[in-house]
């Protein structure tokens, strides 16, 4: 966020800084322009009277003076020298744009003989007049006087306040329109491994108080609609039990080679449900977290399951604590076991330390799960072979439902193939506390 608002800022500086050198370079060219086209007039004037000091008569004015024009003494010496009037127009680059500014400054002052306007090196330029008798008359081409020194030091001054008062509207600007964006992090940012988003404070501008409204709108919407859902998964779950427990009572006067079958089948139902309503219930469960001795939780685990016929094995286990739901982390790592001690034909379990993490490791012999098919394992009701005749008890949502808990206590599940053969089940937890040394 910090860097859109600097960009924006930076985007807003340039455009008016742009504007202003633009404004004040097309400022200083038509003042410079302007100061060439009032230069024309005196000039124009100052060779009048040179033309008519130069050409005058016995009277004292040329012959062709009109009578408007003042009179001057024909004996009056001009204030340049005689190299003045030439013969022929010395070689330089001709401006006949200047020369048509001159001519109609001249033409305001009676005066009708053309003028040329030429550029001699070093930047000199000269005004050529035609006399009646052949030769030119050369008058300088006053330049416009240059700007006054510190005229550069109070653009600089100018141009300072500008980006100053320019930079602090930028940053105002910035920060009021990215407030929205602000929000939206924040948000974003605060959402928990539940992935519930909190309530949004609606503060701040008017943008911020509306985006922060929608998201909360957003929020009530999404809550209702999941807890609509695990509503509805729970009410079939328990909807089931009752025509479950007609058709167990039923099947108890079926033939012996059937009721098997039934009962079978029946027990797979009941197991389904039985899942769908766990995991419906830690998906919305708020058991508080605290301090857990997760070496001795896998240890119990290990004890419970092993204690029911499972083959399940402890290897090296470290201590460590982590933050937890003492519950929720005890079924999840139930189900891992479990799904290794079924499925692989027996589960090592180990708990090792790696940096700031815990990690605990159940590893079987059994198939494995083709590497195609190990990014749906956590999906609900996955079979490695859906079409086969189940060997195992189990509705395929063990592995869900162990991944729910783990990532709500901001862990990790990992599972991958042994190269020896068999399933690898590692599941990452942070330590409450820094391990020793």
């Amino acid at each position: 966020m910090h860097g859109l608002r600097v960009k924006l800022a930076l985007i807003f500086v340039g455009s008016v800084l742009a504007v202003v050198l633009v404004a004040t370079a097309v400022t200083a060219l038509m003042l410079s322009i302007g100061e060439t086209d009032r230069l024309m007039g005196p000039m124009a004037r100052h060779m009048a009277i040179a033309n008519d000091i130069i050409t005058a008569g016995p009277e004292g004015r040329a012959p062709d003076q009109p009578p408007e024009r003042p009179r001057f003494n024909p004996s009056f010496k001009p204030p340049f020298g005689p190299d003045r009037v030439v013969e022929a127009l010395p070689k330089g680059t001709a401006r006949p744009e200047l020369a048509a500014a001159l001519q109609r400054a001249l033409l305001r002052e009676g005066e009708t003989r053309p003028v040329e306007v030429l550029e001699l090196g070093g930047g000199e330029r000269i005004v050529a007049q035609r006399l009646t008798d052949g030769r030119y008359m050369l008058f300088p081409f006053p330049r416009p006087p240059g700007p006054p020194p510190q005229l550069w030091l109070a653009l600089l001054a100018w141009l300072a306040l500008v980006v100053i008062g320019v930079l602090g509207a930028a940053v105002a600007l910035a920060w009021r329109a990215t407030q929205p964006f602000a929000v939206l992090e924040r948000a974003i940012g605060s959402v928990g491994p539940d992935g519930v988003l909190p309530h949004v404070p609606e503060t701040g501008g008017s943008e911020a108080r509306q985006t922060a409204m929608a998201l909360n709108a957003l929020s009530d919407r999404l809550k209702a609609a999941m807890e609509s859902r695990m509503r509805l998964v729970a009410a079939a779950g328990h909807d089931l039990r009752t025509p479950m427990t007609r058709m167990r009572l039923r099947a108890e006067f079926l033939p012996e080679e059937d009721r098997g079958s039934w009962l079978n089948d029946l027990d797979e139902l009941d197991a389904i449900a039985d899942s769908a309503i766990r995991l419906v219930q830690e998906e919305g469960a708020g058991e508080d977290r605290r301090p857990v001795e997760l070496d001795r939780l896998v240890r119990e685990t290990a004890a419970e399951l092993a204690a029911t016929g499972l083959p399940v094995t402890l290897g090296e286990i470290a201590p460590a604590v982590v933050t937890a739901g003492p519950l929720a982390l005890r079924l999840a790592l139930r189900n891992l076991i479990t799904n290794g001690a079924t499925h692989g034909g027996g589960a090592a379990v180990g708990l090792a330390i790696d940096g700031d993490e815990a990690l605990v490791v159940i590893e079987d012999d059994g198939p494995g799960i083709p590497d195609a098919l190990i990014p749906q394992a956590f999906e609900p009701f996955f079979r490695v072979n859906p079409g086969r005749l189940q060997t195992t008890k189990g509705a395929g949502l063990g592995l869900a439902i162990a991944l729910e808990i783990i990532e709500r206590f901001a862990g990790s599940i990992a599972i991958s193939n042994r190269p020896e053969g068999g399933l690898r089940q590692v599941v990452q937890l942070r330590l409450s506390t820094p391990p020793a040394g």
